[in-house]
């Protein structure tokens, strides 16, 4: 059995869609389940954690928790999920928790990528790349809290980590020599090793060498590698929704394949929930920008959450939803969001310093939330990790059965409650999704 953890909510999404399209029965908890639950029939459990960017101690404590309740349950392989674009800055938490990983495991090497071609991040010769620029010559050197100025991996894990990191070079992968070069590492004292990938083939010759591994790191994409090798459902890919389990339905996420609309499949423009939506962006990424900006562009109602004008995450939060209150029936799904351009943001970080904004803003957006359920909203859209931890922390959503793909790697999550969630990472999706999704 696989067991993943993910360092954010939507990376959880991610991963356990990278999963389910290969036939692997995958169950979605937020959080650390507690004690005595018992998840349903399942080949998978991804634990969604809000870790990339809280205090070292706090991520390790909750990660080594988190693995601890993985092992109790059978996992027999785990997989800690990071970013595609490696988030995470000299004072990140892969290092560390990493360390924490291997070291409760006594796994000598890890071997990882943050390697997703589908999402156009590869890695060369240890370096980062999205799409045909380095990932410090990216967006992603603009972000609000891991700005990522260094694309060489290894250094920058090194800055992190009580260990040192190496590279598994594209001629090795390529070779088969994935293990031989491994295990080089391993005597001479490295313990992280970087793997070369740039397209989906590589990612699936690193499944096989890593099959067996007991620890291993990165993106989703080397997750649907991995899960290539592990035997499939018996029954087959489902082919539409079926009844959710029945000890899903006592509060349980997941369910099995057959209980997860599309699994095993593409899945992508599947049969979408319906109901009353609204948008949440707190992202501040390029695409999502453009997907704010498509949302506003085709006319529906917009609200910004201005931290300058009112730090107050609650006051902010009720100015919102008095907002929503006086839209017309017929207005289409809303949009609230804090989304800005690196000047605008600047400017809020510079007079409220960073963490104050982020939390500022990640606490509106969740009160917005739960202001917006209340009011009978049943598909909630949020763009952004931090938005969308802070938006299912506020939900009190436990986790969810994996349903179709509005985008590549994002699945709505369908909860027991009636509730559909939409989770995108701030870089996913096409500049229509927001749009789209919320018709």
């Amino acid at each position: 059995m696989i067991g993943a953890i993910a360092d954010d909510v939507t990376g959880a999404t991610d991963v356990a869609v990278a999963l389910r399209r290969r036939g692997i029965r995958t169950v979605l908890f937020f959080g650390t389940p507690p004690e005595g639950t018992e998840p349903p029939e399942h080949d998978a459990i991804v634990i969604a954690l809000k870790t990339r960017t809280i205090p070292k101690a706090d991520a390790v404590a909750q990660s080594l928790a988190a693995l601890a309740w993985l092992r109790t349950h059978g996992a027999r392989q785990v997989y800690f999920k990071y970013c595609s674009t490696f988030d995470s800055t000299a004072e990140g938490n892969i290092g560390p928790v990493l360390d924490a990983l291997a070291d409760a495991m006594d796994v000598p090497v890890v071997a990882m990528t943050p390697s997703s071609p589908e999402h156009g991040r590869t890695q060369y010769n240890g370096y980062l790349f999205v799409g045909e620029v380095l990932l410090s010559e990216s967006h992603m050197r603009h972000h609000p809290l891991t700005p990522m100025t260094d694309s060489f991996l290894p250094r920058v894990l090194d800055g992190q980590s009580a260990y040192r990191a190496g590279v598994v070079t594209l001629p090795l992968v390529r070779e088969g020599a994935i293990e031989r070069r491994l295990a080089e590492l391993a005597s001479q004292g490295i313990r992280y090793a970087l793997v070369d990938a740039i397209d989906d083939a590589d990612l699936l010759t690193a499944g096989r060498a890593l099959a067996t591994a007991p620890l291993v790191a990165g993106a989703a994409g080397l997750a649907g590698g991995l899960a290539a090798t592990h035997p499939q459902d018996p029954a087959g890919p489902a082919s539409g929704p079926t009844a959710t389990h029945p000890q899903a339905a006592d509060g349980l996420a997941g369910g099995s394949a057959a209980a997860q609309p599309g699994a095993g499949q593409d899945g992508v423009g599947g049969c979408a929930p319906a109901g009353p939506a609204a948008v949440l962006a707190g992202s501040c990424s390029a695409r999502t920008l453009e997907q704010v900006a498509a949302m506003i562009a085709a006319g529906r109602p917009a609200y910004r959450l201005d931290a300058l004008a009112d730090p107050d995450p609650g006051s902010l939060a009720r100015s919102a939803l008095a907002w929503y209150d006086a839209l017309p029936d017929d207005s289409g799904a809303p949009l609230v969001y804090s989304s800005a351009e690196p000047v605008s943001l600047r400017r809020v970080q510079e007079a409220l310093g960073s963490e104050r904004s982020a939390a500022i803003l990640e606490s509106a957006l969740g009160r917005v939330a739960q202001g917006l359920v209340e009011r009978g909203v049943t598909r909630v859209i949020s763009a952004g990790g931090e938005t969308s931890g802070a938006v299912v922390s506020a939900l009190g959503v436990p986790g969810g059965m994996i349903g179709p793909e509005a985008a590549r790697g994002v699945p709505w999550i369908l909860t027991t409650s009636g509730l559909s969630l939409l989770l995108k990472s701030g870089n996913f999706g096409e500049p229509g999704l927001l749009l789209e999704a919320s018709r």
